[in-house]
């Protein structure tokens, strides 16, 4: 089937600030990438066992100096919950080419002004902060109005029906206007016709821009609330009806989120306090750390929080949640030394807490991979998106 061209809604330019923003502080690496390095494979009573995918053993005569190595592009099971070890070698799945006899679904963007908007009018920083001396879990940070444009883009499969309810994802950190990334709708537009995802629409929207404390980013991520959930499905869900010609459904088992680092975290933050809303979420390298600002004495390790207090204490809500996190992650990369700025150790108690309460997951980590990895996305995106979806009536 001929390829859709994009249609481009709008010219204005989207503001678009990736998630290792300009102004972060370069983070320390947690093992040289060399080849040989061994690798860190999770331990101690804040994490589980891990699970091999497709366990490769060196040769007796070429002992390896990764015993874990797994095969090259092997993924866990889409239909099964638990830990799991990938790498060190990763292989592009199929899934991200295009094929000429799939249908292929039509792709367009929008953007949004800040000025319309009543939930974030936009705000910057000056510099990073420093850590506020009457409460070392917080910064004190001096901001200023800074409004932005957004750009959303947005998937409709060929196979859409007009006027029915359709199941969607919202990914975070979504693509420049002009650019759109067509990784995920290649994805969707292979795995749609293979019958092994229902027909999704996908909704990438773009972040306020900046970083962390400060930003209108990480206002917008790495806040423990419902506020950005409910700005999404006030503001913007109904420009993406309009705009698209669809009707997006409001059954929270048909719809999805998704995002890395703090896009992680807001994923997972919409369907915590919003399970009336979404009820799946995938989340790469997961920025379960303290990055929350302002301060909310609610929950004052910000994100750390998710598995220090919030999923032990509280009952199971009916969320799936696919993770994935690379043993080469972040570590306190700035100022703020908490002890809650390890992204490994969160993740790894994440995969903890959600076991012992119940819950539908999959932990995936990544050997020899960094920090929302390319290479590790690219391999196991499609069989996240399998796992996140199974089980929708």
């Amino acid at each position: 089937m001929k390829k859709i061209t994009a249609t481009i809604l709008a010219i204005q330019t989207c503001v678009f600030i990736c998630a290792n923003g300009a102004d972060r502080k370069p983070a320390p690496t947690r093992l040289a990438t060399e080849p040989g390095t061994p690798t860190l494979i999770p331990s101690g009573p804040n994490a589980e066992a891990l699970a091999k995918a497709a366990l490769k053993k060196a040769s007796p005569d070429k002992p390896s100096a990764n015993p874990t190595n797994a095969a090259p592009g092997a993924n866990p099971p889409a239909t099964v919950d638990g830990n799991f070890l990938i790498g060190p070698t990763y292989v592009d799945a199929p899934e991200l080419k295009v094929v000429e006899a799939v249908p292929q679904g039509k792709v367009l963007q929008f953007s949004m002004e800040s000025t319309n908007s009543k939930f974030y009018p936009g705000i910057a920083r000056k510099a990073f902060g420093t850590v506020d001396p009457n409460n070392p879990k917080t910064l004190v940070v001096e901001t200023h109005p800074a409004p932005y444009t957004r750009c959303v883009t947005v998937y409709v499969p060929s196979q859409y029906v007009h006027g029915s309810d359709a199941l969607f994802i919202v990914t975070h950190d979504g693509p420049r206007m002009g650019s759109p990334d067509m990784s995920l709708p290649h994805i969707l537009d292979n795995m749609i016709a293979q019958h092994r995802l229902p027909v999704i629409v996908a909704i990438m929207i773009g972040n306020g821009g900046g970083d962390a404390q400060g930003n209108e980013r990480g206002l917008e991520y790495d806040t423990m609330s419902g506020k950005f959930a409910e700005f999404i499905e006030a503001e913007v869900l109904p420009e993406v009806e309009k705009h698209a010609g669809v009707k997006l459904t409001k059954d929270p088992d048909g719809r999805a989120t998704m995002g890395g680092s703090s896009g992680g975290a807001a994923a997972l933050e919409m369907a915590w306090y919003h399970p009336d809303l979404y009820h799946r979420v995938i989340s790469y390298s997961g920025t379960f750390v303290n990055q929350q600002w302002p301060f909310n004495p609610e929950t004052p390790g910000g994100a750390w929080d998710f598995h220090e207090k919030l999923i032990p204490q509280s009952a199971p809500k009916p969320i799936r949640i696919w993770l994935e996190v690379g043993d080469r992650d972040l570590l306190n990369p700035n100022v703020m030394r908490d002890g809650m700025h390890d992204w490994v150790d969160a993740n790894n108690r994440m995969a903890k807490v959600l076991k012992e309460k119940g819950y539908h997951y999959q932990y995936v980590y990544a050997v020899n991979a960094g920090h929302v990895d390319r290479a590790a996305k690219n391999q196991t995106l499609p069989e996240a998106l399998e796992w996140v979806w199974q089980g929708f009536r």
